[in-house]
């Protein structure tokens, strides 16, 4: 029973986190219901909390990942893919992926916006040396969480659960990379 449940788990944490090999769309299509998504995302989050607009005119830049999933039994893992803004426009794509291991059961899917206090914090984000681990701590989307909210290392982090249910007291982090949008000739 132990073995299976140790196979079973890799092979969910190999799974979500082998979801891609790139943070960008392969597609047109990918990339427009990837948008989509983003969209809707971005209206929850501010329907959750009005103030939320304020913070991101105040940052100097944020990525949002509308569909991260994850999933546990013992070992887990999360993989989600999302969209990268600065000064309001779109500059390029993202992915975030998370492995984790102690005492968790479930899977869940949710949303994640990081919201970049200054170009120090963005830099690392687009450079990939930006990593939380279990120490980092996401305020829940809620009606004035934004005013609350404060930057640790340059980086706010809001997250809003869409569906499932998740027991979780382990150990692990979240990596990102960071891909530019080829519509762009220069990053701005």
């Amino acid at each position: 029973m132990k073995r299976m449940i140790a196979s079973a788990s890799m092979l969910l944490v190999a799974a979500l986190l082998g979801c891609s090999s790139t943070p960008a769309p392969r597609t047109g299509a990918k990339a427009d219901t990837l948008q989509d998504e983003v969209n809707v995302a971005m209206l929850q989050f501010k329907n959750q909390d009005p103030s939320l607009q304020d913070f991101l005119n105040d940052s100097y830049a944020y990525a949002i990942f509308p569909n991260v999933t994850t999933g546990a039994v013992g070992v887990g893992g999360a993989y989600g893919k999302g969209e990268v803004f600065r000064n309001g426009k779109m500059i390029g794509y993202a992915d975030l992926s998370q492995a984790s291991i102690g005492a968790q059961l479930g899977g869940q899917t949710y949303s994640e916006l990081l919201v970049f206090q200054n170009d120090a914090a963005f830099d690392q984000f687009r450079d990939g040396k930006l990593a939380f681990d279990a120490r980092a701590s996401a305020v829940a989307a809620s009606r004035g969480a934004a005013t609350a909210a404060a930057y640790q290392r340059g980086v706010a982090i809001f997250t809003n659960t869409q569906s499932g249910l998740m027991f979780q007291a382990a150990i692990g982090g979240q990596e990102f990379r960071f891909e530019r949008s080829n519509n762009l000739a220069t990053e701005q």
